[in-house]
Order: C-alpha cells, then structure tokens, then sequence
C-alpha cells in the first residue's frame, strides 16, 4: 500500500488493458452507430408455392449453409475458446487472460461467425427436435448446446466469462456501473426463467424462434437490421454502461441454465487465497452484484425452522397452481402467433364474410385446394398445445418465484465475501482488487525470479 493506504492497481502490470478497454468501446459503439438499416429475417418455414415468374424472394441477409469442416472448425474453436477462459478464470486467474479470450470470442463468434451458430439460441433447435421427429438437430448445434452446460457443470460460467459474444460485447462497454438494490435484483432474476419457458413453449409447437429473432445484438454482428433491432440492441448498450450486462443478467435464457448448473460445479471462482480481509473493495469493484457478503455484514435473519420450510413449500405450491391457471388461460391469445391458427382464423373470418379483401396468404393456401376442415383441426391441435404448456410454463414460473424464496430463507451461512456461484459470470474483475490476491501475486512472481548467480 502506498502512503494514503491505497492499494497501488493501476501499477500491476494492467496499463494496457486499462488503455485499450475505453478505445474497444468506442469502436463497438462506431459499428452500433454506422450498420447499415436493412431488414433481415430468418426462413424457418418454407415459403409458399406460386405461379412461375409471378413472385421474386427477397435477399436475406442471414448466413449462407456453413460447410461440414467449417462446422468442425467452429466446434474446435469453441472449445478451445471455453477452455482457454477456463484457464484463465481457475488457473491464471487473470483479468488481462479473461479479457483477450472474451475479444476475441466477440470478434470471431459475432462478427466473422455473425451470431450463428449460437448456443443460447440452440434451445430452440434442441427444443424443436425433441417435440418434431421431422427436424434434425445438426451435429454442430447440438454441440454448442451442451459443451458450455458440461463446462458449467465442471467449471463454473467460464462460458459466460469469456466464450458468449452477447456477454463480451455488453462487458467491453461497461463503464459506470451502479449497484441494483437487492430486492430488485431478484425480482428482474426471474424473466430470464420466464423467457426460457417461453422460448421452449414457441418452439416446441413450431411458432417461431423468438431469441434468435430478439437477438439484440445480431444486427451489429450482421451489419444490418431493422431498425428497431438495431435500437433495441443500441438500448441495452447504453444500459449496460451503467448497469454491467443487463441482458445476461434479466434476459439471457441460457444464462437462467447456466446460473442452476454452476452451483454444483466441482471447481468455482474463489476470491481469496486465505482468510478475507472484508475490505469490502471486491464487492464494490464488482460491476453485477455478484459478490455475496458475509452474515455480519447483511441484515441479520431468524434461523429457518420446519414451519418456516412448510409455509415456503405450501406457499410454492399456490404460486405453481396460479401460474398455471394464468398460463393456461393465456395459451389460447398466444396461440394466434402461429402461423397455422392465426391463417385458420383468416380463412373462417373470409369464408364467413368478416372479411371481403384476401391477403396473399390466404390466397396461397387456397392456390394448395386442401379442404378448410383440415386446417381448423391442425389449428385446434396447435391451440391445445399451446394451452397445455402455458398450464406448465404458468406453473415453472410458479416454482421459479417459490424456490428463490425458499433459497433466500436458506441461505447458507458464510463469513467472508465470496462470489455468488449462480450469478457470478466469472469475469475475473475481483482478482484485480482483491488485496489478498495481489499479495500473493507478488509472492509467485518473486520466486519465479531467478536468483542472481556470484561472479
């Protein structure tokens, strides 16, 4: 420490982290301002039949087919990726090491891989699979789907660390941050549950894939967009120079996987070599609320007992039942977003004269001369689905919202500040602060010197 008792960070070695941190965020805010306004759209669904030299397919902007050996390459990249922000996370325990992997991961699985393939939009695809025997789940997706869980389940979020381009891009620009009251922490923790449940729910009857489609940074990463894709994306980068990833952290569907999974990892982000000091400078250098204080330190609370546990358990119970009694009667309006109930709606409002104009799908549909009766059955089948499961995704937000609870009446006793295994991203931040770590540091590098030898 120096003679103000203030520790000397600035002088370890990180001047060039600190200097290009500021120069990568203007550079990711010139290519938010500068992408071009075009729409782009994802073809899930075959596009109607027409009549030859009538209708012309719009450009897409979307990826072309990826060649098999390049599908290998991106799978060797990412796992080499994960392994390498795993390293430098447990091992190294670096910022600079943490920081270098997560640039590049923005640089090769945003911009030159543009967002796809993805391993939070691969929920969809895996989802799709499992409920639609005529969709194969590609090799590669599959595997970027479950590497980070086994990594999670092994390591921690060193995929979050460093691998997602989503977390990288929000982390470059945080400059800020502010820290959230708790209580709203854990009130905006449960949309990502609820995004996820949905999420499925979409794909799963075949409506759409609404986090590739709500992706807010894949415009930036495809240089084009809509425009209200490129200003929502714009949005959580403002956000996030004062609140660290906000997307992550409320939204992020796989980021509500990984943050259960990471707390049965058998190796975790640990703070302090030996005994916490509490400074207290590890929770505030943490920019997602992401340290957890020791029990003098919070508000003291009553020791949980079994009648506490029986109205927590009675009381999840009655937020599963209502979930699903909401769920289930919001199933039939979010049924009309598939294309099969919303185009039997419109064929039954034409044929009983509600409606006198016919749009072009409808005109196509008839162009197939298949009997109506046929399409109001499939409809029917789609709003059972979609009836049936938000029954189930009322009542998983149900349990979500009940087992926080339960978690936050049994939280286990600790005495030092430590990282919160379910939201900490692992981003290595607190190494740089930590007293304890510097020191001990200091000690490695100096028996790493080589001793002088005698003339």
């Amino acid at each position: 420490m120096n003679a103000r008792g203030q520790f000397p960070i600035h002088n370890l070695q990180f001047s060039i982290l600190n200097s290009l941190a500021p120069l990568l965020r203007v550079l990711l805010l010139l290519v938010v301002l500068l992408s071009p306004l075009a729409t782009f759209a994802a073809e899930r669904f075959p596009p109607p039949e027409f009549e030859p030299g009538t209708y012309t397919m719009p450009p897409t902007t979307t990826p072309p087919p990826r060649l098999a050996v390049m599908e290998i390459v991106d799978v060797a990249v990412l796992l080499g990726a994960l392994s390498l922000s795993t390293y430098g996370v447990l091992v190294k325990r670096s910022r600079r090491h943490v920081f270098w992997v997560m640039v590049f991961s923005l640089l090769y699985f945003g911009f030159v891989r543009q967002g796809c393939v993805c391993s939070i939009g691969s929920i969809q695809d895996v989802t799709l699979a499992l409920f639609d025997k005529s969709y194969a789940v590609p090799v590669s997706v599959l595997l970027f789907f479950l590497l980070p869980l086994v990594f999670t389940l092994f390591f921690g979020r060193s995929f979050c660390a460093a691998v997602c381009p989503l977390g990288a891009a929000q982390d470059i620009v945080t400059w800020k941050p502010i820290k959230l009251p708790v209580w709203l922490e854990h009130a905006l923790g449960v949309i990502p549950f609820l995004y996820l449940g949905a999420a499925v729910l979409f794909a799963a009857t075949g409506t759409a894939f609404v986090i590739c489609e709500w992706d807010p940074f894949v415009a930036f990463f495809r240089r084009g967009g809509s425009f209200k894709m490129l200003a929502l994306g714009a949005g959580f980068l403002a956000v996030g120079l004062f609140i660290g990833r906000p997307y992550c952290r409320f939204l992020c569907p796989y980021g509500a996987i990984l943050s259960v999974l990471s707390r049965f990892a058998k190796w975790n982000v640990t703070l302090t070599p030996d005994d916490c000091l509490k400074c207290q400078i590890c929770d505030v250098a943490c920019p997602f609320g992401a340290i957890a204080e020791p029990d003098e330190a919070a508000p003291p609370k009553p020791r949980p007992g079994f009648g506490r546990l029986v109205v927590l358990g009675t009381l999840t119970l009655l937020l599963m039942a209502g979930g699903a009694w909401l769920g289930g009667r919001l199933g039939l309006p979010m049924s009309k977003l598939n294309r099969t109930v919303s185009l039997a709606e419109r064929i039954a409002a034409e044929d009983s004269g509600a409606i006198k104009d016919v749009n072009d799908a409808s005109k196509a549909w008839r162009a197939l001369g298949k009997p109506a009766h046929e399409l109001h059955a499939e409809a029917l089948r789609v709003r059972g689905q979609f009836r049936f499961g938000g029954l189930l995704l009322g009542a998983f937000v149900g349990l979500v919202i009940g087992a926080k609870l339960i978690g936050l009446a049994f939280a286990h006793p600790h005495d030092v500040y430590e990282p919160n295994l379910a939201n900490c991203v692992a981003c290595g931040r607190c190494y740089s602060y930590c007293p304890k770590v510097l020191v001990a540091a200091k000690r490695s590098e100096k028996k790493e010197m080589p001793r002088p030898t005698a003339a």
